[in-house]
């Protein structure tokens, strides 16, 4: 290729080579746009809008102040908890409501509110790492079906297709009755359950960039297909992936407590959200507030992280 005569390229580019120097990166910039050189300095303005524009949207903001919220009782609740969550007794069993126990204490006398509070550390470590596994192999699997197309895309999707045929909590409860109920299990099978949702999302995302110049004139100048996926295509959809990552967090958080709930989750004694509505569930009709707690803890932290991803999925699209 030319390098004196490399016309202007539509597209967002990224990254072109550093074997180029600043003359021909200001040369191959999207017309309107800015150069590669000034490219850290529009990353940041367009950070900074996207900032102010979930700022303006009320129920992100209200999201984002419950799951900042819920982060720091994760982070500091040996602080503020009233009591011991393992602590037992036997003067307080399922004591209602007081200002000695806010939500109440359970069938074994232990305080709810010290265990919904400490509960918050294990969803929000198990989750993210489950999405985080998630989101890795799926970005893989979507990058590799998008950029090689043809029969193998067409292979790797009936493979994704079959694995989502089947219920996701079925498959759970199948792996986890063979592999046994512990923390990394569960990070595992979650994990390994949002592979094919995250990868279709992520090659509908890389199959509108694949053909855009900046990716042909990578292939011209010689990158080979997994270095044009990771610097060319990968970071033009970060934007999709943001959302879908912070979706699958909010899905990752439920099937987590479901899992608990039926047994299959983290063992006793964790103070796991799911687990404490199992345990409870049998005295709702004699303390109603043991069961509600950790209830309305699994459903406020989901709906302000669905919160948080539609007021992303806005700034993305808009």
């Amino acid at each position: 290729m030319d390098r004196e005569r490399v016309p202007a390229m539509s597209g967002r580019p990224v990254s072109l080579g550093a074997d180029l120097d600043l003359a021909e990166r200001e040369a191959i910039a999207p017309p309107g746009g800015p150069s590669l050189a000034t490219m850290p300095s529009a990353r940041r303005s367009r950070l900074g809008a996207a900032a102010r524009s979930i700022v303006r949207t009320p129920s992100a903001v209200v999201g984002l102040g419950v799951v900042i919220f819920w982060v720091l009782c994760a982070l500091g609740w040996p602080l503020v908890v009233p009591y011991d969550p393992d602590a037992q007794d036997a003067t307080a069993l399922l004591a209602l409501p007081s200002p000695a126990h806010l939500f109440g204490a359970d069938h074994l006398g232990r305080d709810v509110l010290s265990r919904v509070l400490a509960g918050s550390r294990e969803v929000l470590l198990l989750a993210p790492a489950a999405t985080l596994i998630g989101l890795i192999g799926g970005i893989a699997v979507g990058l590799a079906a998008a950029y090689y197309g043809g029969w193998f895309d067409e292979i790797l999707m009936r493979v994704m297709d079959a694995i989502m045929a089947f219920p996701f909590i079925i498959l759970a409860l199948l792996i986890l009755s063979v592999m046994g109920p512990s923390a990394r299990n569960v990070i595992i099978v979650i994990g390994l359950g949002y592979i094919p949702l995250t990868g279709r999302v992520v090659r509908a995302a890389a199959l509108s960039v694949r053909d855009l110049d900046y990716v042909a004139a990578a292939r011209l100048r010689g990158a080979r297909g997994i270095e044009i996926m990771l610097t060319e295509i990968l970071p033009n959809i970060t934007g999709p992936i943001v959302v879908e990552a912070t979706v699958r967090v909010g899905y990752a958080i439920f099937a987590i407590a479901s899992l608990s709930f039926l047994g299959l989750g983290v063992p006793p004694p964790s103070a796991n959200w799911g687990a404490m509505i199992n345990e409870t569930r049998l005295y709702l009709t004699i303390n109603p507030a043991i069961v509600l707690a950790p209830t309305l803890a699994i459903g406020s932290l989901v709906v302000a992280i669905n919160l948080v991803a539609d007021g992303l999925r806005r700034v993305v699209r808009g």
